[in-house]
């Protein structure tokens, strides 16, 4: 049970979180990449177009390439669980919540101290779940990030509660 964290406060709905779960949810994010992605977003249209102007060219240079079976894929994806470091946005969480309209703080509450963050930042948090497939537990259960990655070399550690002022 020491895992379990709570958001409570000027909430509708108080919520459980276990981050144990996580790994399971199609919401997980690959922290080994995702700070480092640039800025600069393409047209996604345009980007589309590339990509499959790509693959027609090589189908046309070297023939059809049959994509892996979905037992490889399931193979790989189940590598990628055990290995992988995973964080899952927070805004999903804080939304079902439903924080109260005239909330307009997070708090993070540690072991060691409290950190303050304006509710309206607090939707694009981070939360790191597992590190190399192991789950946080010497400085867990979750590290908080925040979504700009500001703080990707010193993350907020040994959450154990969230509550919303």
């Amino acid at each position: 049970m020491e895992n379990i964290m709570t958001i409570t406060g000027k909430v509708r709905y108080p919520i459980t979180l276990d981050p144990a779960t996580w790994i399971f949810d199609d919401r997980r994010i690959d922290l080994t990449t995702y700070f480092t992605k640039s800025e600069d977003e393409t047209d996604s249209d345009a980007e589309y177009t590339i990509a499959a102007s790509k693959h027609w060219d090589r189908e046309i240079m070297e023939g059809a390439i049959f994509p892996p079976t979905l037992k490889t894929e399931r193979k790989f994806e189940k590598e990628k669980m055990i290995t992988g470091t995973f964080g899952i946005p927070f805004k999903p969480f804080l939304q079902n919540a439903e924080p109260e309209d005239d909330a307009t703080i997070l708090v993070i509450h540690t072991k060691e101290d409290e950190y303050e963050i304006p509710l309206n930042e607090a939707y694009n948090l981070i939360l790191k779940f597992a590190d190399h497939g192991k789950p946080l537990k010497a400085d867990g259960p979750v590290h908080v990030y925040y979504g700009n990655g500001s703080n990707q070399h010193n993350p907020i550690k040994n959450v154990q509660r969230f509550s919303v002022k």
